[in-house]
């Protein structure tokens, strides 16, 4: 039996890890993507069905869609991708999921709040490592201050091996900080900012960054500043650096160009065991306008494996019918503890 659960972009390094979580729950999914050869290989070793659909063919993008409840979408970048899924997804009116982290795109799924509604379906972005840990740790801390003004997160484990497709994302993004004051998305460049988080071996510096936390969880908290930072490390210096103060150029289309071309060559990604070696930490801090705060610690398995999780057991929710209609983000629909049902994940009260 197939279940009407379609991953696109299923070939894909993240796609396949979340295609293997929903089998281990015992989804039996629609495999599909751009790549009839790729996906003909991996439907017959999995024995799945399969459909193929290139994301600029909006008829044919629905047609892949027909019988389906629920689509977890993973083919990045998705400032480029999310939107036509988005709109096949309301046409036919399957749920849309997806694993960005990307600001800008959960801020335009936000903006289609009104259509989900009207088509009773639920837009739900960062559905894989961004956003679900942290979404659920801001909404603990948020519950543990409910007056909270600011929320800072820091992260570690996280820029430790990178995905091709994670590296296209990073050069989209070149020159491109922002946090979040007064409710509202503010440029502020990328490093110049640094916060001090307790990942478990006392405090550590760590540096701003644009995490898809900036955007979503403002609509899961309504907290209105909001910052993510990212343990400092020679690697994390490096990149911030260089976007920084070349940022300006490496936006430029000839160097997009080129540094997109750059990352074709990386490998895929880490190997099973790269990431069984290493998991994340997540830090959530909550502050008031007194000073009071609220600072909890998550520990999750490694981002990439548990993208594949996270994606699959919220794919199963949404198709046992446990969703709500509209944007929404993981924390404010399946609350705080949602995190802690799935494997290797440990929290903390830390003040």
């Amino acid at each position: 039996m197939i279940d009407p659960l379609l991953i696109y972009g299923a070939t894909g390094y993240s796609g396949a890890l979340v295609t293997r979580a929903a089998i281990a729950r015992g989804v039996r999914p629609v495999l599909a993507g751009r790549s009839e050869a790729k996906l003909a290989a991996m439907a017959e070793r999995l024995g799945l069905p399969y459909r193929v659909a290139p994301l600029d063919d909006p008829d044919r993008l629905c047609a892949v869609l027909e019988g389906i409840r629920v689509v977890v979408h993973g083919a990045g970048p998705f400032s480029a991708t999310s939107r036509p899924m988005v709109d096949a997804c309301l046409r036919t009116g399957a749920h849309y999921l997806d694993i960005t982290g990307e600001v800008g795109v959960i801020e335009a799924c936000a903006a289609r709040d009104a259509e989900a509604r009207g088509r009773r379906i639920m837009i739900m972005p960062g559905a894989g490592f961004d956003v679900v840990p942290s979404d659920c740790l801001a909404m603990h801390v948020a519950a543990r201050l409910p007056r909270a003004r600011r929320l800072a997160f820091g992260m570690s484990g996280i820029a430790v091996f990178v995905t091709r497709g994670s590296a296209k994302t990073l050069v989209e993004a070149a020159d491109f900080g922002v946090v979040r004051r007064g409710g509202a998305i503010t440029r502020v460049p990328l490093g110049s900012l640094e916060h001090r988080f307790d990942y478990g071996d006392g405090p550590s510096p760590s540096l701003n960054v644009s995490w898809g936390d900036v955007a979503s969880g403002y609509y899961t908290t309504g907290v209105p500043d909001i910052a993510v930072y990212a343990e400092t490390t020679p690697v994390v210096q490096a990149v911030l650096a260089s976007s920084r103060y070349l940022g300006w150029m490496f936006r430029r289309a000839p160097w997009q160009a080129w540094l997109k071309a750059c990352a074709d060559v990386l490998p895929e990604g880490p190997t099973e065991a790269e990431r069984a070696a290493r998991g994340a930490v997540i830090v959530a801090e909550a502050e008031d306008e007194r000073g009071k705060r609220a600072i909890s610690r998550l520990r999750t398995p490694n981002s990439y494996t548990f993208t594949g999780t996270t994606a699959a057991a919220v794919a199963d929710r949404a198709l046992a019918g446990d969703y709500e209609v509209g944007f929404q983000t993981p924390g404010r629909v399946y609350g705080g503890d949602f995190v802690l049902s799935l494997g290797g994940v440990s929290r903390e009260d830390i003040e």
